[in-house]
């Protein structure tokens, strides 16, 4: 189980880190399309800001199940420092719990908001609203997935010499 829970996460951890470098990559080319054309060519069409924000809001979804995993989000974790082994395991369980039920909470919240909005257009790009926002539910699904797979394990503790440590050991 722990070979398959390792491959799992070996595959879709880049993998959304891809996907959100792709959005975050065609974020700036809408932004940079956007100033020139206000700047340089007179104005610029309504819907460089709109889809900006659309794809800022799926990028950070996309992400947020793999930043998670790899421990890169930001969080304090003295707590974690201060306790016994014994009661970190049982914070740790709760931790994970607690964003396992967050996230399919989300996930589930934010799908039936997406398709209840489906009558509605966006004001810029004159599309379904679902469309945009189905990145959210995309995203709460993508940081279930990631937990799930992680499991009840400590996350990896970004240490102020920029190394990765988990359970308490610097990774090869």
């Amino acid at each position: 189980m722990h070979a398959l829970r390792h491959c799992m996460l070996a595959i879709s951890r880049p993998l959304s880190i891809s996907v959100a470098s792709v959005l975050l990559f065609t974020n700036l080319s809408i932004i940079l399309y956007g100033v020139f054309m206000r700047y340089f060519v007179g104005g610029a069409p309504i819907w460089t800001d709109e889809l900006s924000r659309f794809l800022i809001i799926g990028t950070v979804m996309v992400a947020a199940g793999a930043v998670w995993v790899e421990g890169s989000h930001m969080r304090v974790a003295l707590i974690e420092r201060l306790l016994p082994t014994p009661l970190v395991r049982v914070l740790n369980l709760y931790q994970w719990l607690l964003t396992l039920s967050i996230a399919v909470g989300g996930a589930w919240v934010s799908y039936r908001y997406a398709l209840s909005v489906g009558m509605f257009t966006t004001s810029g790009l004159g599309i379904s609203r679902t469309i945009p926002l189905m990145s959210v539910p995309i995203g709460f699904a993508l940081l279930a997935w990631h937990v799930l797979w992680h499991g009840p394990a400590p996350l990896p503790v970004l240490t102020d010499q920029n190394t990765t440590v988990e359970n308490n050991q610097e990774r090869p």
